[in-house]
């Protein structure tokens, strides 16, 4: 069986989700679990660390899409970091890339939320 973890952490105001292992339809609801917690407790700054991903599947996709609106609904956003070329490539072939901010380095993302502010 495939593993997933999700460890979160916060940074300069900023909510770190770091992913690792294989998203897929058996693990997604551990992502919508720490997005719902998020949520709950107003945290919409949101980075999603992909860098130990190492395979999304289109249910693990889906809980991007099920969550992205609830976040944008609170004045946050969810932004992608550290992806390997494969999970890129299945976010570009959606067209993720279009609907989320995608940086190769978790910093950048922090820094651009607190820019915004």
């Amino acid at each position: 069986m495939n593993e997933f973890k999700i460890a979160q952490r916060e940074a300069s105001n900023v909510n770190v989700l770091e992913l690792k292992g294989y998203l897929d339809a058996h693990t997604a609801p551990k992502l919508e679990e720490a997005f719902q917690t998020l949520l709950k407790t107003n945290r919409t700054n949101i980075v999603v660390n992909c860098k130990d991903l190492s395979y999304i599947s289109s249910a693990g996709l889906g809980v991007f899409m099920a969550y992205i609106e609830d976040v944008r609904n609170k004045s946050g956003d969810i932004k992608l970091t550290n992806m390997s070329n494969k999970v890129y490539n299945v976010f570009d072939l959606l067209g993720f890339p279009l609907l989320y901010e995608i940086f190769k380095d978790e910093s950048e993302a922090v820094k651009k939320f607190n820019d915004k502010k």
